[in-house]
C-alpha cells in the first residue's frame, strides 16, 4: 500500500487532528517530540494529543510547505498557527519524518522543531 501523506494533511487542514490519528496510526505507533519525547501506542498518543486540541481556541493556519516520499517513508515541512485557551498566540515550524507499515498506518513519526 502506498504512503497516503497527502490524505492525512486533508485531515489536518480540515482541523480533523483526532479523526486523522484514529484512521492513519498503527496501534503500536510511537510519536516522537523534542518537548515529550517517545509517546509509545496509539492510546497514549490519543490522549496527548487530545491535551493538545483542548489548549487550542482558533486554530489560524496549517501549511504543508513540503511533502516527500521515498518507499515507506514520508517527511513533510509544516507551519502552523494558532490562538491558545490561554490567550497567546503560537507559530510553530517543523520537520516531520514517518514511517509507514503496509497497511497505511504510521508506526513511528518524529517532530522536528526548535522548543526556543
Amino acid at each position: 500500500m502506498s504512503v497516503r501523506i497527502n490524505e492525512l494533511l486533508e485531515y489536518v487542514r480540515g482541523g480533523r487532528i483526532m479523526d486523522a490519528m484514529k484512521e492513519f496510526y498503527a496501534e503500536d505507533t510511537v510519536m516522537t517530540e523534542p518537548a515529550y519525547g517517545d509517546t509509545v501506542g496509539l492510546a497514549a498518543n490519543l490522549e496527548r494529543e487530545q491535551g493538545f486540541v483542548d489548549s487550542v481556541k482558533e486554530f489560524k493556519n496549517f501549511e504543508a510547505r513540503a511533502v516527500a516520499v521515498d518507499g515507506d517513508t514520508s517527511i513533510y515541512e509544516n507551519v502552523m498557527d494558532w490562538v491558545g485557551t490561554d490567550g497567546k498566540d503560537y507559530h510553530v515550524e517543523q520537520v516531520v519524518v514517518a514511517r509507514w507499515n503496509d497497511k497505511g498506518k504510521i508506526v513511528h513519526e518524529r517532530f522536528y522543531y526548535n522548543q526556543g
